[in-house]
Formats: structure tokens, C-alpha cells, sequence
């Protein structure tokens, strides 16, 4: 869901606002990983149930999808990670983080908008913990692992959105925390929600 660890709306479909864009920011140092008793893995089919109601519990920080919407998503993904007690790899998910690479079939304003100004983004579109979990290094490790897949990717930088209206401050202080600037403003579905356009450069290496 996206409270305090989710970017913003994640909704397909819908008229683009112009943006308004803002310098993005250098690389900044790895963040320290705080996760300890965590493990983050691939998604399976027998996690989407879960994932699901936890996906459908954040609205309208998120925007729902149920169990198909959720099965039919996933293979658009680049990244489609789940998060989980390290002691427990069959226990259920503390949260999941699907993002996608460029050049995905996938029908998003914001998406649409990184795909113009941050063409080599891997782009987040939605990190989800569950509230339990908060303050576990749930989202830390998700992003972590996002950057991995990134960084194999060869795209040199993650990119998501956070709800400016409805307000979602928590989420902006997270991403703040995590080294996410800025890049833009969004007016998305038709004018109803306005979300915060936000990326983190990867360093590549070489």
C-alpha cells in the first residue's frame, strides 16, 4: 500500500497534465540497510491472493486491483518482488514492489511521463508493506533489491510517484529518507489526484 512506504497512485488510464519539471538531483550514497531479518524474493502465483488485499487495502494511495488485476499485471513487470521474515521463506509477505522497465504496455500517466523525461528509469509503480511490518525495513530492502534489478538492467535510475492530493506525507518523508528528489508535478485523472514525480539515480558502475 502506499502509506509509509508507497510511492502515489499507480492508476492506469486517464488524460495527461503537462508536468512540471525540476532538476533531478546526482547519485547519492547507498542508504544502510536497517532490514535485518528480512529476505526480499521473486513474486509467485500462490502470493497474489495476499498481495492482493494488501494491494487493495492501501486505496486510495494505491489504486485497487483485486486478484486478476494484480495475476494480469505482474508479467508487464521488470521487477515483481516480495518481502518476507528471513526465518520464515514460506510465511506470508510483509509487502511486494512491482516496477517496470521501458517500453512496457502499460497505460499509466505517470508512467507515460517518466517514459518522456526519464527514459532510462526503472519506474516503481507501487511498493507496498504491510502495516504491521512499518518500521521493520520492509520498503528499504524492496527498493534495495529494485536497485539490483536496475542496475542489471543498465538503467540508471529508479523513478515513482507519490499522492500530493490526496496528501500522502508520510510516503514523501520515506522516499526524502531514501535519497528521491523531485523531477515533477502530475495532475492525473482528469484533474482529481495530483501526485509528486520522483527519482533516485543508480549508480552504474564500470
Amino acid at each position: 500500500m502506499r502509506d509509509l512506504s508507497t510511492p502515489g497512485s499507480g492508476e492506469p488510464g486517464g488524460a495527461v497534465s503537462p508536468g512540471t519539471r525540476t532538476p533531478a538531483t546526482p547519485a547519492t550514497p547507498a542508504t544502510p540497510d536497517h532490514a535485518a531479518g528480512l529476505a526480499v524474493r521473486d513474486l509467485h502465483d500462490g502470493d497474489l491472493a495476499v498481495l492482493a488485499a494488501l494491494n487493495d487495502a492501501a486505496v486510495p494511495a494505491v489504486n485497487a486491483l483485486g486478484p486478476a488485476g494484480l495475476a494480469a499485471h505482474v508479467p508487464t513487470c521488470a521487477a515483481a518482488l516480495v518481502v518476507h521474515d528471513a526465518g520464515a521463506p514460506g510465511g506470508p509477505p510483509l509487502g511486494f514492489l512491482l516496477a517496470l522497465a521501458p517500453g512496457a504496455d502499460y497505460a499509466s500517466e505517470n508512467y507515460r511521463w517518466f517514459a518522456e523525461h526519464a527514459p532510462g528509469s526503472l519506474y516503481v509503480d507501487r511498493i507496498v508493506v504491510a502495516p504491521h511490518a512499518h518500521g521493520r525495513g520492509a520498503g528499504r530492502a524492496l527498493y534495495a533489491a529494485a536497485e539490483q534489478h536496475a542496475r542489471r538492467l543498465g538503467l540508471s535510475a529508479l523513478t515513482c510517484e507519490v499522492n500530493l492530493d490526496p496528501p500522502n506525507p508520510a510516503s514523501s518523508a520515506f522516499h526524502a529518507r531514501l535519497g528521491f528528489r523531485r523531477v515533477g508535478v502530475l495532475d492525473t485523472k482528469g484533474g482529481a489526484v495530483r501526485v509528486e514525480l520522483l527519482s533516485r539515480a543508480v549508480a552504474l558502475g564500470g
